[in-house]
């Protein structure tokens, strides 16, 4: 039984607003924004003074011929999401960014998204 009766997706919300309680993203630095799912993964850049999404990219379009070192499966597609990402907002000059993981832990695929969103060439 989990501590004080609270389901993983309540603990999960309640880190979840403490995070956004401390950051925001701005027009020169958008807030990537990360949902992790069972299947898929999807990153978003955000501009919170005007609520916009700047850019958008999810896992759903599996295009596995990148080199991903020793990642496999969703963690690999995790990268190349962070990988694409980091392409399509270089396009639109986009270079610095704040991290947003949404409560989730960061390690495993949001980790990956992250380091595949570096090595793109943003900046945390």
């Amino acid at each position: 039984m989990n501590k004080n009766n609270t389901t993983r997706r309540e603990k999960r919300a309640r880190r979840r607003v403490k995070v956004r309680a401390k950051i925001s993203g701005t027009a020169d630095r958008p807030r990537l924004a990360v949902h992790r799912s069972l299947l898929n993964i999807f990153a978003q850049l955000i501009d919170d003074t005007t609520g916009k999404t700047l850019l958008s990219v999810h896992s759903k379009k599996n295009d596995t011929k990148a080199d991903v070192g020793e990642r496999k499966g969703k963690t690999a597609a995790a990268y190349l999401v962070g990988l694409e990402l980091a392409k399509q907002a270089k396009d639109k000059k986009i270079v610095k960014v704040v991290f947003d993981r949404a409560g989730f832990q960061y390690h495993g695929r949001v980790k990956a998204l992250a380091d595949g969103a570096r090595e793109g060439g943003l900046e945390f």
